[in-house]
């Protein structure tokens, strides 16, 4: 009965339901044949529900929808094309910290593609850019903001792995700044075969800055008031939240406080509402592998075969990288966080250090063949066949694996601002 009911499963999963489903009744079928008590079950959710800094993933995802609605995308690549444009591949570069700053407060990556594919890839093509470069640049940039505050992924792995939130994001600062200095050294290699060079313009960096002053001041307060020890991570999304809502709706009115924010709050909520649900249904498969000791089971196999921490690491990434190409990062930190966390620290893996290891994988999961979603979303926002992104974004999956090493072996980036 057993073997038909998780066959049963199987065949659920085939067919394509949804992932959330699959582990739900993947929990319910293991509970049902086990000794294991399900209330563990309730407690853990009880536990992350009841977690003030769970309130920061509405508010900062309702923030991102809104300025990713608004004019803001504009007036913000208006500033960053005045800054750093005049540089060899300086469009690219603008185009790698646009996308990197809306998908840090969006979390998601479909959202940046989508609200700002249309916009930077006809920049990008005037400037001389070939086809297939502009293409994996978006494609790329889409998930490339995930290690900067107050990105979704780090909170859900905070309250996950029972982490500091606020030194995650501190953590994720440096790493998140290495890999898009990666993509900007071939943006300029790229700049230099192709793109056409601008001249620097004080009076329209003057004039950008102006015109985007009350948004390109927010992440400077977000961090202020966070490591400044002015607010806490939760008050912190309450104000951003608020003070987008007010500045795009009264001060640039862009968007009509009626007619256009209940279609906001409808968006982002359903994203919100998507990570809750997965939260939940994987809580229970997660709980049912902890309680049945499958980590510490998965330690004294891998004990046979990986003898220190180094060889570790190595089999991490690679798992990691899987993992990533197969899942949504939501669901990814939620099964998978609490299975490597107790294996990784009998290794020796510093926990902030693991954090950012793991998010940078999945990262680079969100481009990784067959499967990764930035890929797909790119296909159907650009038209073009799955298979043509495949080879557009390769270049950049060989460059975010050599910051994924650099990160993963020199744990010194992760950690020097924590400590």
């Amino acid at each position: 009965m057993e073997a038909l009911a998780f066959l049963g499963v199987l065949l659920l999963a085939i067919i394509g339901t949804p992932l959330f489903i699959i582990m739900g009744l993947a929990a319910l079928v293991a509970f049902a044949f086990s000794d294991v008590e399900s209330s563990a079950v309730a407690v853990e959710i009880y536990r992350i529900s009841s977690a003030p800094t769970l309130l920061t993933i509405p508010l900062f995802t309702f923030a991102g929808y809104m300025m990713a609605e608004s004019g803001s995308p504009k007036r913000l690549l208006r500033l960053a094309e005045a800054a750093l444009g005049w540089l060899p591949g300086g469009v690219a570069i603008v185009s790698l910290v646009i996308c990197a700053f809306f998908t840090a407060f969006t979390g998601a990556s479909g959202v940046t593609i989508i609200a700002l594919g249309g916009l930077l890839y006809p920049i990008l093509k005037n400037e001389g850019y070939t086809e297939k470069f502009s293409l994996g640049l978006i494609t790329t940039s889409g998930s490339l903001g995930l290690l900067f505050p107050p990105s979704l992924p780090i909170i859900l792995y905070g309250l996950v792995a029972k982490v500091d939130i606020d030194k995650l994001f501190l953590a994720g600062v440096i790493p998140g700044i290495l890999l898009i200095v990666i993509l900007s050294a071939w943006s300029v290699y790229n700049g230099q075969a192709g793109g056409v060079r601008k001249k620097f313009d004080s009076q329209e960096l003057v004039a950008a800055f102006k015109g985007s002053f009350f948004e390109a001041l927010l992440p400077v307060g977000v961090l202020v008031g966070i490591y400044g020890g002015f607010t806490t991570a939760s008050e912190a999304a309450a104000f951003t939240a608020f003070y987008i809502l007010i500045i795009e709706c009264f001060v640039y009115k862009d968007l009509h406080l009626t007619k256009d924010i209940p279609r906001v709050i409808l968006d982002s909520m359903s994203l919100v509402g998507g990570i809750l649900l997965i939260l939940c249904c994987a809580l229970g498969l997660t709980n049912f592998l902890v309680d049945e000791e499958i980590p510490m089971q998965i330690l004294e196999f891998m004990r046979k075969f990986l003898t220190n921490k180094y060889s570790f690491l190595l089999f991490l990434n690679i798992f990691l990288l899987i993992v990533g190409a197969m899942m949504d990062i939501f669901s990814a930190i939620i099964v998978v966080v609490p299975l490597i966390t107790p294996i990784a620290e009998d290794f020796g893996v510093h926990p902030i250090h693991l954090a950012i290891i793991f998010l940078t994988n999945l990262e680079i999961g969100y481009i990784t063949p067959p499967v990764g979603i930035n890929l797909f979303i790119s296909s159907f926002r650009f038209k073009k066949p799955v298979t043509e992104l495949y080879r557009a974004s390769f270049p950049y999956l060989i460059l975010l694996l050599v910051a994924l090493a650099i990160i993963t072996y020199v744990p010194a980036l992760s950690l020097w601002m924590t400590e």
